[in-house]
């Protein structure tokens, strides 16, 4: 366009018509023409687009008018009324969509749309869901799903219409004609008529391709509250967003409960690993893990419909989380429910599961009550204990009341009672004494409420129950009081009877239907009546300590002729009818106990103590776990699935384990100092009998990659060395030598291969600073030659080291330090090459390991895993500092013991050490890539690690002292050419000397 054409636009503005119009005399006419033009430009282009709808919906017209005509006055009548009471939504009843559109019963949840808002305190009454969440006043869900689209096309279309359904056919020829964001704009233009065909068109469209706008589309009910049981384990969990996804936990906290979550087609167990809650389908051998707590998981409870999962952790920035177990969904969380960090040490839910009861784990207790259905943020009462009531580890609420619970500690039994109205909780702890009963009384294990109602039960470790009576106050006898009760009318407990049940310690005390139920330090399980006579036990399964007991939702089947429960001990010898139950006991074993006919599974073997070392097969999708109650268990990681395992004599624990190249053998190094060679498929020992050269932990065993010699480092700074023999024509593993090379410990123990040949060559890193090379050529029966010692820090101390991948010509070790940093050390010099920031997520590298690769063409591209205090991480190779280039995830709060990678670098696998768990993680490096590119180039990523960015104030000063020197460079860079072309002049080959000796002296 011209100037002249430009000119008139900008006349359009009041500040600029007049000198519009001085530089142009014949301003009106051109703008009148150009108003004329455009008009008829429109007046062209809607004829054109008029004529062509009009031939797109001649024949459909004919064929709706009929169906149009009976609907016009319906929907007309609808409007009126909806406008009558100045109602600006308009909202579509679902009877009213004909069947060419999608009905609302099939609109489906998406994730993202199903997460519950923790702030929301709006909850959802029992008589419309069969599984809502409960709630202080229950409210009904609005049965009328909302179109949010309804309402923006009536705003666009400026008036309002009768909605007119249309079929799919008819959309796809609108949808071809004009875009979707034009459609508003254009039923402006039209008529009335035309306006209101146009709405409805977009109604349709709107509510039939709800994949364009599904947020919009779908009703405000969220997926916790729609969904069934069987939800959780039919998410499809392949595609991961993450660079390490957590896919399987192997073991679990034994020292907490394990809950019987799912029974009839399906058994689904609950139970506790490091951070996570771990809820596992047994027959489809799923896992499903509610991942959310920053610290290892110190308690956690369930509803009594199996539906509400609450679990609290002890630490930093502790959590308590209340889940969905029918879709794994996190519905609140309570951030400070322990701002000092100490914890919460128990937890309870009522049987409605409208409240939440927890003590803190701090010196000074403290019991809290939280309405966590109404998204408090704030305990609604709270009571501090006085240290002589002992350290209360066990709370349960009343089944038939959740205004009353108790607690108890190993000295005190307590009952409290809530007065919800005035925002009280009162307690009654009596001191119980030896003289009480004149008999010793022992140690409480559990309380609970006797099935009378007024009585409590204490369960004792020698094997004795106290019963406590009630005294409620008059006004708490028919409901709770209204009012704060006074000193006068607290209610109180009193220890009235001491029953001698058993000789064993009673560990487990709970109720079922209508028996008390006990289970002891021997593995029995025994069942009593109201009146503390037994009933029924099972003492004959050789159990170790019971742990827990959880009983199935479903009651059990009526007895019948094929049935084959056992009888009771009355002297008719009825059938004794109980549900079936998980046992959960102290060696980390899980049962399962079918009472019709006494069958009892094993469901879970796992270790006891803690786990320290763990090692990947070379190429079968193998790991093997150890642990300090001298267990070794082999897994297939691929199908989840136990293969063998072996135990070793009582007091021997498993300390490092490591698969030979060829994966024919297993070294394994024990906490007495004892070395096994075993088998690799059968554990058995390869040797007749075990090396024992060292009287301490053995740390670190490594084989040579032709399986020629196996070193070992223990904690007294040792490193000794094996070899293979050949003799009558068998290979013999024997002793070759041992060296106290170190005088601190040893961090990394690695076999190499010489450059110039094939013999391998053995170094090893301590916390000294020391890098040691050994000579094992010229070594020889107990004595072990040093080749050379270099020194790799000054400062702070190497964490561990490996070989650094060949992406450059030069061979490299990667050793990394306490400072956060890297360094590059050429392997034949030792001299370092190059130094530079490492992964700094709260702590140091303590392992780490390159992911194997499984063709050539991904030699190219390399990665490291590494671990940390409680993190595990990937990285991009090769290092530069770049911090986009590294993620890591915490992976067990209380500490990293160990890391392993699968043969074909899809999994990563880490150790808890005390905590009893060793998690498997998937690999994705497509993720990682992405968030390097998310990251910039060249210098970008760098620029946050200045303090502030590149847009802070550090930033700005480097930047002006650099150009402040650079201006002086300059500076002394022009001054020297002139001192330069100064000792070239020559006076008498210059016209003009004078004026050029004078410019130069200046």
């Amino acid at each position: 366009m011209s100037e002249t054409e430009e000119s008139p636009l900008k006349g359009t503005e009041k500040d600029g018509e007049t000198e519009m119009e001085e530089e142009n005399p014949n301003y009106s006419e051109e703008l009148e023409n150009i108003q004329q033009e455009s008009k008829d430009d429109d007046t062209v282009a809607w004829r054109d687009s008029q004529e062509a709808e009009e031939w797109g919906r001649a024949e459909e017209e004919e064929e709706e008018a009929a169906a149009r005509e009976k609907t016009e006055e319906k929907a007309g009548a609808a409007q009126q009324e909806l406008f009558a009471e100045g109602q600006e939504e308009t909202t579509v009843q679902p009877q009213e969509i004909p069947k060419p559109v999608i009905s609302l019963e099939r609109l489906t949840l998406t994730e993202s749309q199903s997460v519950m808002s923790e702030t929301s305190s709006e909850t959802h009454g029992s008589d419309e869901l069969k599984h809502s969440l409960p709630s202080e006043q229950s409210t009904s869900l609005s049965s009328q799903l909302e179109f949010p689209e309804l309402a923006v096309a009536s705003s666009e279309v400026g008036q309002p219409s009768s909605p007119e359904w249309q079929s799919s056919g008819e959309l796809g020829e609108n949808a071809d004609q004009m875009p979707q964001n034009e459609l508003g704009q254009e039923t402006r233009d039209l008529a009335p008529e035309k306006g209101q065909r146009r709405q409805e068109k977009r109604i349709s469209y709107l509510i039939e391709e709800k994949e364009v706008q599904p947020a919009a589309s779908i009703s405000e009910d969220s997926l916790v509250s729609t969904t069934t049981e069987d939800i959780l384990f039919q998410k499809d969990d392949s595609g991961s967003m993450y660079p390490l996804t957590m896919t399987w936990s192997f073991g679990w906290n034994s020292s907490l409960a394990v809950f019987y979550v799912r029974d009839a087609t399906q058994r689904v167990l609950l139970y506790a690993s490091a951070h996570t809650v771990v809820i596992y389908n047994v027959f489809k051998n799923k896992q499903r893990h509610l991942q959310g707590h920053p610290n290892v998981i110190t308690c956690f409870c369930i509803s009594e419909d199996r539906r509400w999962i609450a679990t609290a952790d002890k630490g930093p920035n502790c959590l308590i989380m209340i889940w969905d177990s029918f879709t794994g969904i996190p519905v609140h969380t309570l951030f400070d429910s322990c701002p000092e960090g100490n914890g919460i040490r128990a937890i309870a839910i009522t049987q409605d599961a409208k409240y939440l009861a927890t003590i803190s784990d701090a010196e000074i207790q403290k019991v809290c009550i939280w309405r966590w259905t109404l998204a408090a943020e704030t305990p609604a009462c709270t009571l501090d204990l006085p240290k002589e009531y002992g350290f209360q580890n066990y709370l349960t609420f009343n089944p038939t009341n959740n205004k009353e619970l108790v607690s108890n500690s190993k000295t005190q039994a307590i009952y409290y009672l809530w007065y919800e109205e005035g925002g009280i909780l009162t307690h009654s702890a009596p001191l119980l004494t030896e003289k009480t009963f004149n008999k010793h009384v022992g140690k409480f294990s559990q309380s609970i409420f006797h099935l009378n109602l007024t009585q409590m039960l204490s369960a004792t470790m020698e094997g004795k129950l106290v019963v406590w009576d009630i005294n409620r106050s008059p006004p708490f006898v028919d409901g709770p009081p209204a009012i704060a009760p006074t000193s006068l009318s607290l209610p109180y407990i009193k220890p009235c009877k001491l029953v001698h049940l058993q000789n064993e310690s009673i560990t487990v005390l709970t109720t079922v239907d209508s028996y008390i139920v006990t289970g002891d330090a021997k593995g029995h399980i025994k069942f009593y009546d109201h009146t503390l006579s037994i009933v029924h036990w099972y003492s004959h399964f050789n159990l170790s300590s019971i742990r827990s007991l959880s009983f199935s939702k479903t009651p059990a089947t009526p007895p019948t002729e094929r049935s084959n429960y056992p009888p009771d001990c009355t002297l008719k010898g009825d059938p004794f009818v109980i549900r079936n139950f998980i046992i959960g006991t102290s060696d980390a074993t899980v049962y399962h106990l079918t009472a019709d006919g006494t069958k009892l599974e094993k469901l879970l073997v796992e270790p006891k103590d803690a786990i320290c070392a763990i090692s990947c097969h070379p190429y079968q999708p193998l790991i093997a776990i150890g642990s300090f109650c001298g267990m070794i268990k082999v897994w297939d990681y691929e199908r989840k699935k136990y293969l063998f395992s072996r135990i070793f004599e009582k007091g021997v624990g498993v300390q490092s384990l490591t698969y030979n190249p060829e994966g024919a053998l297993l070294g394994a190094g024990f906490t007495e100092g004892t070395v096994y060679i075993l088998d690799a498929m059968s554990l058995e020992n390869e040797t007749p009998v075990p090396f024992k050269y060292s009287r301490s932990n053995v740390t670190h065993i490594s084989f040579s990659h032709d399986s020629q010699y196996m070193a070992t480092a223990d904690v007294n700074f040792t490193v000794a060395v094996y070899r293979v023999k050949v003799k009558s024509g068998q290979r013999v593993w024997e002793y070759l030598a041992r060296l106290r090379s170190h005088h601190k410990s040893i961090r990394s123990l690695l076999f190499g291969v010489h450059l110039d040949s094939n013999e391998p060559r053995l170094l090893s890193l301590g916390r000294d600073r020391l890098l040691i090379e050994y000579n094992l050529l010229r070594s020889y029966r107990d004595h072990l030659n040093v080749l050379d010692v270099h020194r790799t820090d000054q400062g702070s101390h190497p964490t561990c080291m490996i070989w650094y991948p060949p992406l450059v010509k030069e061979r490299f070790l990667l050793v990394s330090n306490s400072g956060y940093k890297v360094k590059l050390f050429n392997s034949t010099t030792k001299m370092c090459r190059k130094t530079l920031l490492g992964p700094v997520f709260g702590s140091p590298i303590e392992q780490m390991q390159i992911l194997p690769v499984k063709t050539a063409v991904e030699l190219q591209k390399r990665y490291l895993v590494f671990i940390n205090t409680d993190k595990v991480g990937l990285q991009i190779l090769p290092v530069d500092g770049n911090p986009h280039k590294t993620s890591a995830i915490i992976c067990h709060p209380n500490g990293v013991a160990g890391l392993a990678l699968s043969y074909d670098g899809r999994y990563a696998f880490t150790a808890g050490g005390l905590d009893r768990s060793v998690l498997q993680w998937e690999i994705n490096l497509s993720a990682l890539e992405a968030a390097v590119s998310l990251g910039g180039e060249d210098l970008t990523p760098f620029y946050s690690l200045v303090s502030g960015g590149r847009e802070g104030k550090f930033y700005r000063v480097i930047v002006l002292r650099v150009n402040m020197a650079w201006s002086w460079k300059t500076i002394f860079t022009i001054l020297s050419s002139v001192v330069k072309e100064s000792t070239q002049w020559r006076p008498e080959k210059c016209r003009n000397t004078f004026p050029c000796q004078s410019s130069l002296l200046s």
